[in-house]
C-alpha cells in the first residue's frame, strides 16, 4: 500500500471506532429498547470500516444487507444521551461566543490548503483530498480541546452521540455515491434520454431546459449526490436535447451542476447537509432543515432554468 492509502486506512479505522462506541452505548443503556439489533448495526458498519479491504467482497456485501435488514425492520432506534443542561450550554455560549467557529475555520482552511500543496508538492503526494479532510478533522479537535481547555475523552462521548443522533441516514452518502455509479454502468442515461424524447417537443429548447434542470434536481433527491445526478442526466438529457442543438457545452455542465444542487436542498438522502446539521440543533423534527430551504430551492431551479435558456444559446 501507498502512504496516502495507508494515511487513509487510519482515518477510516477512526471511523470505524466512532461506530463501535455508538454500538457500545446502545448496549450500555438498559433503557433501550431494541439495543441488541441496534448495536449489531453499528458493529457491522465498523466492520466494513475497519476491516473492508482485508475481508473478501461477499462479506463486506453480506454485513451491508444485514444492515438493511436491521433498518427496514425497525431494529436500529437512538440510546440515551448525556447531554448539558441548558443553563450549562447558554453559560459556555455566552463564554466563548464567536470563538466556538474556530475549529469549523480549521477544517475548511486546512482541507483545502492540504488537498493543494498535495496536488502540487510531490513530497506531499500522500495527501490526497480525502486525507486532506481528515487531517483537517483531527486538527480542527485539537483547536476545540485547547480552545474548551475540556477532558479529550468529550471527544470520544460527543462524536457517538452526534452519530446516534444522526443515526442510519449517516451512511447515505456511501451507499448513494455506489448507486450513482450502477446507474451509470447499467445506462440509464439512456433510458431516461428514451422516455424525455417521447414527452419533449422536437427543437423545444425551453422544454428541454426545464426538463434538463428538472431532471437534475429530482435525480439528485432521490440519489442524495448531484455528482451521480450529472452523470445521468446530462447523458439523457443534455447531449442530445441541448448540446445537440448547439448549446454551450460550458454553461450547459455549469448550471447543470449547480441545478442539481437545488435538489440537494430538498432531501434526506443529502444526509450530511439536510440531516447532520438537523441533529447538531437538536430540533424536534429532523426535517427543519428541508422545510426552510424548499421554497428558495424551488426559486433558484426556476432562475437555473431561465439563465440556461438565454445564456446557453
Amino acid at each position: 500500500m501507498t502512504p496516502a492509502q495507508i494515511l487513509g486506512e487510519v482515518f477510516y479505522c477512526v471511523i470505524g471506532l466512532v461506530f463501535i462506541l455508538v454500538g457500545v452505548k446502545a448496549l450500555k443503556d438498559d433503557g433501550c429498547s431494541k439495543k441488541a439489533t441496534t448495536a449489531a448495526f453499528w458493529f457491522l458498519l465498523a466492520f466494513t470500516f475497519i476491516a473492508g479491504p482485508w475481508v473478501p467482497k461477499w462479506l463486506v456485501g453480506a454485513a451491508i444487507v444485514a444492515m438493511a435488514v436491521l433498518t427496514a425492520i425497525g431494529g436500529v432506534v437512538q440510546s440515551k444521551n448525556d447531554v448539558p443542561d441548558p443553563a450549562s450550554v447558554r453559560a459556555n455560549a455566552d463564554k466563548f461566543g464567536y470563538k466556538i467557529f474556530i475549529p469549523a475555520l480549521c477544517i475548511a482552511v486546512v482541507a483545502v490548503v492540504g488537498a493543494t500543496l498535495g496536488s502540487k508538492v510531490p513530497a506531499l503526494s500522500w495527501l490526497t483530498a480525502n486525507n486532506a479532510i481528515g487531517l483537517s478533522g483531527a486538527v480542527a479537535l485539537v483547536a476545540a480541546i485547547l480552545l474548551t481547555k475540556c477532558d479529550p475523552k468529550y471527544a470520544a462521548v460527543d462524536a457517538a452521540r452526534l452519530m446516534d443522533n444522526v443515526s442510519t441516514t449517516g451512511i447515505l452518502p456511501q451507499l448513494l455515491s455506489a448507486l450513482g455509479a450502477l446507474f451509470t454502468a447499467a445506462g440509464v442515461g439512456q433510458a431516461v434520454s428514451y422516455y424525455v424524447s417521447m414527452v419533449v417537443p422536437e427543437n423545444n429548447v425551453l422544454i428541454a431546459c426545464f426538463v434538463y434542470c428538472l431532471g437534475m434536481a429530482l435525480f439528485t433527491m432521490v440519489m442524495g449526490n448531484g455528482f451521480a445526478a450529472f452523470t445521468t442526466i446530462l447523458v439523457g438529457v443534455g447531449v442530445p436535447f441541448l448540446l445537440a442543438k448547439g448549446a454551450n457545452p460550458l454553461v450547459v455542465g455549469a448550471l447543470g451542476l449547480t441545478a442539481a444542487y437545488c435538489g440537494t436542498l430538498c432531501t434526506p438522502m443529502a444526509a450530511n447537509f439536510n440531516i447532520v446539521p438537523a441533529a447538531l440543533l437538536e430540533t424536534k423534527s429532523k426535517y427543519s432543515v428541508i422545510k426552510s430551504q424548499v421554497p428558495f430551492a424551488v426559486c433558484m431551479l426556476l432562475i437555473h432554468v431561465i439563465l440556461l435558456y438565454t445564456l446557453a444559446f
